[in-house]
């Protein structure tokens, strides 16, 4: 083999070790994704049964409901179209109550029943998640509630 060839298969085995190690990078990047979903894309079968994903809108107001004893809480999103029940272990965010937007984190059950890892409440009076708003924004202008749904809010 020539000197020149010897290069040539040098540089085509370096692109082939590139191309693999970019398609394990994007693969292992693709599983890690957490996509959001409103409480509409749930009920509809958008989101997906096998993986983690977040789900946001807003804590129907008396829907919060604690076991006694425990730290279980169970809690109903709503994005005034459709709403999905939650389960959730551990503390809340000092911010959580009812007719907050939140976002939580977790997997889809088969009953239809939101398992969440991780609940995040919004941080002040005026801010809501961006996707809250987002997905929030067509559902209240429909009902009239601009004001649950962040107007005005950055």
């Amino acid at each position: 083999m020539t000197p020149r060839q010897k290069r040539m298969v040098t540089v085509a085995a370096i692109l082939v070790g590139v191309g693999i190690a970019t398609a394990f990078a994007l693969q292992a990047f693709q599983k890690n994704l957490l996509y959001y979903y409103s409480p509409s894309q749930v009920k509809s079968g958008e989101a997906p049964t096998s993986r983690s994903f977040r789900v946001g809108g807003l804590v129907e107001n008396g829907s919060l409901k604690r076991e006694p004893g425990s730290l279980e809480v169970r809690f109903t999103l709503t994005d005034f179209a459709q709403e999905v029940g939650v389960s959730y272990t551990g503390v809340l965010p000092d911010l959580f109550r009812e007719g907050q937007g939140v976002i939580a984190r977790g997997k889809l059950r088969d009953d239809g029943t939101f398992v969440a890892e991780e609940v995040l409440a919004k941080h002040d009076e005026n801010y809501m998640p961006p996707e809250v708003k987002q997905s929030l924004k067509p559902h209240a202008q429909a009902t009239g509630a601009t004001q649950a749904a962040g107007q005005g809010s950055t």
